[in-house]
């Protein structure tokens, strides 16, 4: 079986396991797929009627296991919306091949899942921002080196050279800005990781038109908007970028800033649901 193939397969086979493990009437009406970021992975814990799988469970899927990430995939109600929520990603620099970072949303997409929400914890590369802001992404650099897209192609995940123009819904970004008061809009760029950058790469990058940096994200939004999905994106500045913040950085600043954020994400999140309602 050739490479192709064997993704192919390995997504469709954790596709046809979550269709045994969640009713299917409450997965049909689901508006939002949800991917949470650093820190960010007690929002689940506000979904009503929720029910869980853990990422662990389903076939060939890769569980998170990066601190300050969950494990499980959460079908849940906000309001009188229905919403599948990954409490936690994959990321390149844990060794991970590009499809691989993208499998558990490829798996949300084919499920059925039209609309997304990928969140995430950056640090702030623009004059304007702060840590602790909300900045929804307009647009993103992915400067990783790779693609989930490389590789040959399978029809199933979208056309051979999709165009990245929209990639980021406007109209959605529009909704999202409507959700709460001092939400900022700005580029993100995607690098590997684990290391963070150096003064200079984040001189380079905000040179490069970079308001905030992170090392996940683009890979999803890339594989996603292949397969027709809309997106939007919100970025929790967990810290200013290296030589632009006084003391060195540490991931402890980013799952603490995730927690003091929980509460803003959880009220901006219903809001925008219920205008997707």
């Amino acid at each position: 079986m050739s490479e192709v193939h064997s993704e192919g397969a390995l997504v469709a086979g954790a596709v046809r396991f979550l269709q045994q493990r969640l009713p299917l009437a409450r997965l049909a009406k689901v508006k939002l797929g949800i991917v949470l970021g650093s820190g960010l992975k007690d929002f689940a814990a506000q979904l009503q009627d929720p029910v869980a799988v853990a990422c662990k469970d389903v076939p060939n899927w890769i569980a998170p296991r990066i601190e300050g990430h969950g494990g499980s995939l959460v079908l849940g109600d906000i309001g009188n919306v229905t919403v599948l929520c990954l409490t936690g990603r994959i990321h390149g620099y844990e060794g991970y091949a590009p499809n691989e970072v993208v499998r558990n949303v490829r798996t949300c997409r084919l499920l059925g899942v039209q609309t997304f929400l990928l969140t995430n914890a950056a640090g702030g590369i623009g004059d304007e921002l702060s840590a602790g802001d909300l900045m929804a992404i307009t647009d993103h650099l992915n400067l990783t080196g790779a693609s989930p897209l490389i590789g040959p192609h399978d029809p199933d995940f979208g056309p051979r050279f999709p165009d990245q123009t929209n990639t980021w819904d406007k109209e959605l970004r529009q909704l999202l800005l409507l959700c709460g008061s001092g939400i900022m809009q700005g580029v993100y760029a995607g690098l590997l990781g684990p290391s963070y950058e150096t003064p200079a790469e984040v001189g380079m990058l905000k040179k490069l038109g970079a308001h905030a940096v992170g090392m996940s994200t683009v890979h999803e939004a890339i594989a996603l908007h292949a397969m027709g999905a809309r997106l939007c994106g919100l970025s929790l500045i967990s810290n200013l970028a290296a030589g632009i913040a006084d003391t060195p950085l540490c991931h402890d600043e980013v799952i603490d800033a995730g927690k003091q954020a929980a509460a803003q994400l959880t009220a901006i999140v219903t809001a925008f649901c219920a205008r997707l309602a």
